[in-house]
């Protein structure tokens, strides 16, 4: 009788122990709508056109969810065999494992089922070192699991459970462990990197393969002999895997590092925006870092892999030939040049002023002499070489120098008839040069400017591309077009004297024969067609306008080259085509902006004089082997870069004052690119213009992404013909034009053109 009395009273007391912590009398305890709607930090994920995980928004937490379907069966079998043998048997509390574990004082192994774990992580929080808070968080846990498995089936609790854990480096649950640590998704693990996350939950700080390899090995090993106990695997399988080393391939997802990172650093900036101005149906805010937001981008994974490693693979060639032309000897004032010392001071003091060792030092309230001086002082740090990252001591003031050595360089793709940006490089190492020169940087664009000049010609003339005008000196009055100065433009090399066609002129740059253009034309309509054509950078009426002086950005020239490859119509740049919530709900979706800006004749007349550059004008190497080449700006600088298209390739190089910027636009029918190289400074250039040309410095980027662009024929990137209109009445065929063989042609004899002011 006093058996039973007791037993009853002890039972009794249980179930007010439970009753009271369940209804909160010993602790607050989650509300049920948390434990149907657990809350949990998600990052917000940016994809790919083509599905790749370009990146993500995250402050802690780098979480993204996946569904118990898309965990691989090895790593579910594992977790169970390891964590929870009889999962599938109880109801969240395993009795008999917390009866073992009683009994043994936890030696042979813990109660822990993974529901409680589960409970843990969400609600409860770390164990207390005080035994009775400990006592009394592990009944919580309790009443937690069975609330859970009530209101979860089996697999969302396992699926919940791996999308939870911290596995450690921002492994915010089973989807970034497999990334961070594998290099791969959650779907692909084998069943030893599955074995080796599932050693991990036992204490991912204690268990970190990099760190502890030979723990985790035999952590792992431990998972291997725990299926095995379970005849999940054999005997034979569990001594073949064992004996596997340990393999990581730690691959951290920073926001400074992988793949694309100047385009997401632009993305979070666009997003932010986005955000102020679209609140939640609440009223509510969205947090780019907390709420699981998914971000559908035009970006082409596989199209920015070869635009960043043409960049990377150019950039350090070019790099090893700048290095030996501004040596102490050859260059006293390296990298600068056209500065006296005094304007170097000044300049390398702006620098400071703008670094981030200089933010840094504002918002911790130091005094500005005193920041200043401690630019002087030897620090260590480590520094970007193509080398790899070099560990030294120097100063922060001999540091921007270093770094102003860096030629930068800058490319994005795109679409024509979408929008659709397919690549976006806006440099080649984000962690060391953050500036990006894609959207943030506009510079002097050089002859890349000369088509719209031609195209308004043709537009307002119906000039042809067959039509000659004398290269000669030719100076613009400057009461006509409101100048101060006349305006005498001097050709490269100062070579003139011959009558040339619009389309020889065009491919080699002719300043003359753009003199002559403008002159007749003006400068107000060559703006109006560029502003129609996307650009919203300062251009200043004047007829210097022609050889390339405005200030404009890669983005923009990109977006209006593409009015030509798109017959004429505008399309403004897209990078963004769906934003969804959690729940894939879709909260944006892009609406393209189109206009029509000049008629197909004129599109497809200015292409086809486009064409001639890559035929027989500054980008004709690209119809040539680099080896064939015996120009010594070849063998140091291109040689190794066999190229040789034979498909039809619209283009145009660009070089601006003292090879400042060298630039290339290249066009084919389905994809317009953009290349920019320079200095971070235009008194940082090469001194020849063998070099500091666009041909050399910016064309070679364009020939290796579009080499990689077509080996790979699922990109789809055309290499047919630009599609013509149906009527072009403009002459196209020099020969024909000249001999006037076809009667169906319209000749347009030297009178006519001199009738036009020419």
């Amino acid at each position: 009788m006093a058996f039973w009395l007791l037993f009853s009273s002890g039972l009794i007391a249980v179930v007010c122990i439970f009753g009271f912590v369940a209804f909160g009398y010993m602790g607050a305890m989650p509300p049920l709508e948390q434990l149907e709607n657990p809350k949990t930090n998600l990052a917000t994920q940016i994809l790919s056109s083509d599905g790749v995980v370009l990146g993500k928004f995250y402050f802690n937490d780098n979480r993204t969810p996946i569904t118990y379907d898309e965990l691989p069966q090895n790593i579910v079998e594992a977790l169970i065999a390891t964590e929870d043998e009889r999962y599938y048997y109880h109801a969240g509390i395993d009795w008999r494992g917390t009866l073992r574990a009683i009994f043994y004082l936890g030696k042979k192994g813990g109660a822990s089922t993974i529901t409680q774990q589960l409970a843990r992580q969400l609600f409860v929080g770390v164990r207390s070192r005080n035994k009775k808070e400990a006592v009394l968080q592990k009944i919580k846990e309790w009443v937690l699991s069975v609330q859970l498995e009530r209101r979860y089936t089996k697999n969302e609790i396992i699926a919940m459970y791996l999308n939870i854990y911290d596995f450690g480096y921002n492994a915010d649950g089973v989807r970034s462990a497999a990334k961070i640590y594998f290099d791969t998704s959650p779907q692909t693990l084998t069943l030893d990197q599955s074995a080796t996350l599932v050693g991990m939950l036992k204490n991912s700080s204690l268990y970190n393969p990099l760190r502890r390899p030979e723990m985790v090995r035999k952590r792992r090993n431990v998972v291997f002999q725990q299926m095995l106990r379970n005849k999940l695997i054999t005997q034979a399988e569990k001594d073949s895997l064992s004996a596997l080393p340990l393999k990581v391939d730690f691959s951290p997802e920073s926001h400074r590092e992988g793949l694309a990172t100047y385009f997401r650093a632009y993305l979070q900036e666009f997003m932010k925006k986005w955000i102020r101005e679209n609140p939640k149906s609440d009223g509510g805010t969205y947090n780019l870092y907390r709420d699981g937001l998914k971000i559908y981008t035009t970006i082409d994974s596989r199209l920015q892999v070869l635009g960043e490693n043409a960049v990377a693979k150019h950039m350090k060639n070019l790099q090893k030939e700048f290095f030996l032309q501004n040596t102490e000897e050859l260059n006293p004032n390296a990298p600068f040049f056209d500065l006296r010392e005094g304007e170097i001071d000044t300049l390398m003091t702006r620098t400071a002023y703008r670094s981030e060792r200089w933010r840094n030092g504002k918002v911790a309230g130091m005094d500005e002499e005193a920041l200043l001086e401690s630019f002087f002082k030897p620090v260590p740090m480590q520094v970007f070489s193509w080398d790899g990252e070099i560990d030294t001591i120097m100063t922060p003031m001999d540091s921007i120098r270093y770094y102003k050595h860096f030629l930068r360089a800058a490319m994005m793709s795109m679409e024509p008839q979408t929008g659709h940006v397919k690549t976006w490089v806006g440099g080649f190492n984000y962690k060391h040069f953050q500036y990006d020169q894609v959207k943030q940087g506009r510079r002097q664009i050089g002859s890349t400017f000369k088509p719209f000049l031609y195209a308004t010609a043709i537009d307002q003339l119906k000039l042809s591309p067959c039509d000659k005008l004398p290269d000669a000196l030719y100076c613009i009055d400057a009461m006509k077009h409101g100048n101060i100065d006349s305006w005498c433009p001097k050709n490269s090399g100062d070579r003139y004297g011959r009558m040339r066609t619009l389309k020889n002129a065009l491919a080699n740059s002719v300043n003359t024969i753009s003199a002559r253009i403008m002159d007749k034309v003006g400068p107000r309509p060559v703006i109006d067609l560029v502003k129609k054509t996307g650009v919203t950078s300062y251009i200043p009426k004047v007829p210097s306008i022609a050889l390339g002086t405005p200030d404009i950005s890669l983005f923009e020239m990109v977006g209006a080259y593409g009015t030509f490859a798109n017959q004429g119509i505008y399309i403004q740049p897209i990078v963004i085509t769906r934003i969804e919530d959690k729940n894939g709900m879709a909260l944006f979706e892009v609406v393209p902006k189109t206009k029509d800006v000049i008629s197909k004749e004129v599109a497809y007349v200015t292409v086809n004089l486009l064409q001639g550059v890559t035929e027989h004008g500054s980008g004709a190497r690209l119809r040539h082997a680099g080896l064939e080449k015996t120009n010594y700006v070849y063998e140091k600088v291109v040689t190794g870069y066999p190229y040789i298209f034979e498909n039809p390739i619209a283009g145009k190089t660009g070089t601006t004052q003292n090879q400042s910027d060298g630039w290339f636009m290249g066009i084919v029918p389905n994809l317009v690119t953009g290349v920019w190289v320079g200095g971070e400074d235009r008194s940082i250039h090469f001194e020849e213009i063998a070099f500091g040309q666009g041909a050399t410095m910016a064309l070679p980027i364009w020939a290796l992404y579009m080499k990689g662009a077509y080996e790979n024929e699922e990109l789809g990137i055309s290499q047919d013909e630009f599609l013509a209109p149906e009527v072009v009445s403009i002459p196209l065929d020099c020969v024909e034009y000249e001999n006037d063989t076809d009667p169906t042609v319209p000749a347009k004899p030297q009178a006519d053109l001199d009738q036009l002011g020419f």
